[in-house]
């Protein structure tokens, strides 16, 4: 089993483009799993782990409701922000500067075969991170991603997260609000939930900006952490 894990930090980079680099990576290591099962061999499959920032976008999961998109394609355009239907589970989210993304696109055979346990070590990892920055967050019973103030009625999400899995490779993944602008928030029904809110960790600390490279750091070490991996910076 490889354990290693390759870092890439893609920076600033179109929702699109990157969709398009993750299916190759996704695709490469699938095509290697069936290829060792046909010829009988055991060679080891990559595992990856992208960081990004995304220009203002929209994405909708599969089994996701167009209805909870509040903009015409017009209004779209006017705020300079895009909308992507794609292959994740979840319903609708957005993506933009401020935000942290991470794409883990792994082979769970080589760490463990349970999506739920996946999903909930993904979970961890933020509310570990959080933590850090004493911010105490939870998951919700029912609903996918982290979220703050849950069973009160000041309930906030703060993180979404939405993963695709095949033959145990994974692709999409979370998107934590470090220093978003929780306004394009209002232009969605976020992940089809109503009546709840949106947070980011700059609005909880009472702060102008939070530094994102630390909290990226600290999400690596708690996942490396849970899933006894090694990243590799490549």
């Amino acid at each position: 089993m490889n354990k290693k894990i390759q870092l890439q930090d893609l920076g600033h980079k179109d929702y699109k483009d990157t969709w398009d680099y993750q299916e190759e990576l996704f695709k490469g290591i699938v095509d290697l799993k069936i290829k060792n099962r046909r010829e009988e061999r055991s060679d080891e499959t990559p595992n990856y782990f992208l960081y990004v920032e995304h220009p203002h976008v929209y994405t909708l999961g599969k089994s996701g409701d167009l209805s909870n998109l509040l903009l015409s394609e017009k209004q779209l355009a006017d705020k300079g922000a895009t909308f992507y239907k794609i292959n994740r589970g979840g319903d609708i989210t957005y993506h933009g500067p401020g935000q942290i993304v991470g794409y883990p696109i792994i082979d769970l055979e080589n760490f463990f075969t349970d999506i739920h346990k996946y999903l909930r070590f993904l979970e961890e990892a933020i509310i570990l991170t959080l933590a850090e920055y004493n911010v105490e967050s939870s998951r919700s019973e029912g609903e996918t991603g982290v979220w703050l103030g849950v069973g009160t009625p000041f309930a906030r999400k703060i993180c979404a997260m939405g993963v695709r899995a095949s033959r145990w490779v994974t692709m999409h993944g979370f998107a934590l609000n470090v220093n978003a602008d929780l306004g394009y928030f209002d232009n969605i029904i976020p992940c089809g939930i109503k009546g709840k809110a949106v947070t980011s960790l700059n609005v909880e600390l009472g702060v102008e900006k939070v530094n994102e490279q630390e909290v990226k750091n600290k999400i690596l070490n708690h996942f490396s952490n849970l899933f006894e991996a090694e990243f590799i910076i490549s």
